[in-house]
């Protein structure tokens, strides 16, 4: 801000000071929203909101309030207020908040205005607001300010009103189903549910080194041993890897197990959550997705990994040695990066994950994964070296992620020992192996089913923005500047 509008803003206070009045004050009784108040033409209103314009035409002034249900126009008139309260509208700045109370009358321009009474300042600000014609339009600018941001740009607040519909969509669809929502710890003493690196804090109390979560599903796997049947929980995960447009450290989540079920039961109910919360938010099933109208509201098909490989891209991935896929990836796709050492479920996966997704653009259940990239999915009744894994893909992008989960807590050993040495690019990646937790499959967890999906990914998908920052309130960005600390060196400054 410019510092001779700061002190010009100062004296301004002063004055306001000396008149007595409370630059901050307390409360106000507000009786009226502003979208009330533009509905109640010839009646009394008492409302209160941000100024975003000002004008004066000798007698009369124009001003615009805004709260969060709308806007209104003011128009103050010197026969109405007395000249003393007149005439301190000029201590009055953009993006004050006022109160005003005065009838709802129609301007002789039709506009539907306030004509107050009295007035009453309740917040002044001291910095003033970037031009609305303008807007704030710098991306930088937005995410660091994004109190601006949502002033200035009523699309950005929608999206975020898009997101809290589908928060409490979801625990609307989940509870009417009979779920139990509850919460899990964010501080674990080992990581486990997914592949990702964590974050690594000190607890202080007890002096030992713990993870914030990078998944809640080995603790709602616990529960379902411990005899819930269906669970689900909504948190913030955190994962010390690189951001994108589809990726950040902090996210939020939601995963939900059910007793009994397998993973044709959880797509079900995965399917059907989406239908929810399209018909919730839009009232209808059809989105637009990256400019093209794509109807949720049919039957999702699914197709087999290995098939749609199989179809798009002419290998037969079932019956090809580790040898042949290295050396089919060599020859397709050679910006595909690999560590070396990789299985052959490894590689399949890298095949289908770096092809095949961005040609998902109706909604699919890509099924059945190999079993070297899912080490907490039950072995596929049918098919060796695959499990019963599943995820659900809409414009190109992945929605959703589940598996009928693995019960057996010698298969789940194994499988967590096989991880933890698997090849990848960073080891602290690796699933680790849990011995509470398979302490608590050993006490026997029934047939069960769970999935996990973003609630940022959701955002960006009924919002049609792939842009993850977009739909993050506060997201965490770089430090504006580095502080640089003179350190001593051979004991001297």
């Amino acid at each position: 801000m410019d510092n001779n509008l700061k002190q010009e803003r100062k004296k301004v206070l002063e004055k306001i000071k000396e008149l007595g009045w409370n630059p901050y004050a307390p409360s106000f009784d507000k009786k009226n929203t502003i979208a009330e108040a533009l509905e109640c033409e010839g009646k009394v209103v008492k409302t209160a909101g941000r100024m975003f314009s000002f004008r004066t035409h000798g007698n009369i002034a124009f001003a615009d309030l805004k709260d969060e249900t709308g806007k209104i126009q003011i128009f103050f008139r010197k026969n109405l207020l007395g000249k003393e309260a007149y005439d301190n509208l000029k201590l009055l700045d953009l993006g004050d908040f006022i109160g005003v109370e005065g009838e709802v009358v129609k301007t002789v321009a039709g506009e539907i205005s306030i004509a107050p009474t009295s007035y009453t300042l309740l917040t002044k600000a001291m910095q003033p607001l970037p031009s609305e014609w303008f807007g704030l339009k710098d991306v930088e600018t937005r995410y660091r300010q994004r109190y601006l941001d949502l002033l200035l740009n009523p699309e950005v607040r929608e999206k975020f009103n898009v997101r809290t519909k589908i928060v409490k969509g979801t625990r609307e669809y989940l509870d009417n189903l009979g779920f139990w929502e509850v919460e899990t710890p964010t501080l674990q003493p080992l990581y486990g549910g997914a592949n990702a690196k964590p974050f690594t804090t000190h607890l202080n109390a007890l002096d030992r080194d713990v993870y914030l979560r990078i998944a809640d599903e080995l603790y709602l796997k616990r529960l379902i041993v411990g005899g819930y049947e269906k669970v689900y929980e909504i948190c913030k995960d955190f994962r010390n890897e690189g951001i994108d447009n589809s990726h950040f450290p902090e996210f939020t989540m939601i995963e939900w197990y059910e007793a009994y079920a397998d993973y044709q039961r959880v797509m079900d109910v995965a399917e059907g959550l989406l239908k929810h919360l399209a018909k919730t938010v839009y009232g209808h099933t059809t989105l637009t997705i990256d400019g093209k109208s794509i109807d949720i509201g049919k039957k999702w098909p699914r197709i087999e990994m290995s098939v749609i490989l199989k179809e798009k891209l002419d290998i037969d991935v079932e019956n090809s040695t580790a040898e042949e896929l290295l050396a089919f990836i060599k020859d397709k796709f050679p910006q595909i990066a690999l560590v070396g050492g990789e299985t052959k479920g490894q590689l399949i996966f890298a095949i289908f994950e770096h092809a095949i997704p961005k040609l998902l653009k109706e909604p699919t259940f890509i099924i059945d994964y190999p079993e070297d990239v899912s080490p907490l999915s039950k072995a596929h009744r049918s098919k060796p070296g695959w499990v019963e894994r599943f995820e659900g893909y809409i414009g190109g992008k992945e929605i959703c992620d589940g598996w009928s989960e693995l019960t057996d807590p010698e298969i789940q050993r194994e499988r967590l020992t096989k991880d933890s040495k698997a090849s990848r690019l960073d080891k602290e990646e690796a699933q680790h192996v849990d011995e509470d937790f398979l302490t608590a499959m050993e006490y026997g967890m029934p047939p069960l089913g769970g999935i996990g999906i973003g609630i940022d990914r959701l955002a960006m998908f009924f919002t049609d923005t792939w842009a993850i920052k977009e739909v993050i309130l506060f997201p965490t960005l770089k430090s504006e500047k580095v502080d640089i600390e003179e350190k001593p060196t051979n004991g001297k400054k």
